[in-house]
């Protein structure tokens, strides 16, 4: 069977910056956090995906099918949602909703109803009246209704409050538990710490994991020392050292704590992501 996406020596060049050569892949019915600082790559990388921009290098494949080759009926089969994305905001949702339905062959009028009716939303409210919590919903009820097998998520908690970022990572969830198969990009990683299964970590343009998240949580450990505390020939098993109220903290790799005579403890993935950009 063939995987979700795969994505083979993606490249994408501009001035200064280039997207090289990167390789992953999806697997089915999971949720794959897509994290990296502000102009890692992962725009360039979601937008060449969706056929948003030409990549200068490399093959994108979904369910085996070349994007380039089958871009209409692979976009039938996949949802994008964006906290970026803009609609006419004086216009009614059922009006909007019209005008997407048209667009998709397999678009089921009853589950549109049944996720309007879950997601408390109302059709006569025009996007201006929504909140940003209450726009992802009614994208996600969009992109459900025309039976999206592939969610593509861009941002989708950025400037919600706690109790509404609970409630999508929770919807989230529920989907992938039906089989949905998720990519999450965020900067929220605390959001993926709840939620992924796997992880994509994109630095420079380059891809530096890709792995369960489990795995790449596991692989690391977080120490917090003075500098007059470290006994000499240790400092060259510190990744990414960094300030802290009390002194200083850095990366170790797992396999290395026995090696380090201060107490290490497991770490999340923002602090793993900010002691690897401070290295890089």
């Amino acid at each position: 069977m063939s995987a979700i996406l795969e994505v083979k020596d993606l490249v994408k060049r501009y001035p200064g910056f280039t997207l090289d050569q990167v390789s992953f892949s999806l697997e089915e019915g999971k949720i794959t956090g897509f994290i990296g600082r502000n102009g890692a790559g992962k725009t360039t990388t979601l937008h060449s995906l969706l056929s948003f921009l030409a990549p200068d290098g490399g093959q994108i494949r979904f369910w085996g099918q070349d994007m380039r080759a089958h871009e209409q009926a692979i976009k039938q089969r996949i949802g994008f949602v964006s906290a970026g994305m803009n609609f006419y905001n004086k216009k009614k949702l059922r009006r909007i909703t019209a005008v997407t339905r048209s667009f998709y062959e397999g678009w089921d009028e009853a589950l549109y109803r049944r996720y309007l009716s879950l997601f408390a939303l109302d059709e006569d409210k025009t996007p201006e009246k929504l909140s940003n919590g209450m726009k992802i919903k009614y994208m996600l009820a969009l992109a459900l209704s025309h039976g999206a097998e592939l969610l593509i998520l861009d941002e989708p908690t950025s400037g919600l409050d706690p109790v509404s970022r609970e409630e999508l990572l929770e919807i989230f969830l529920n989907l992938a538990d039906e089989g949905k198969t998720i990519l999450f990009s965020t900067h929220i990683t605390s959001d993926l710490d709840k939620v992924a299964d796997n992880i994509l970590y994109l630095a420079g343009g380059k891809l530096k994991a890709d792995c369960s998240l489990k795995e790449f949580t596991s692989s690391y450990r977080l120490v917090e020392y003075q500098k007059e505390s470290l006994p000499a020939g240790t400092e060259s098993l510190l990744i990414g050292e960094r300030r802290s109220r009390e002194g200083f903290t850095a990366l170790i790799r797992t396999e290395d704590a026995g090696r380090f005579p201060l107490p290490a403890r497991p770490c999340n993935l923002e602090e793993i992501m900010v002691h690897m950009e401070k290295e890089a």
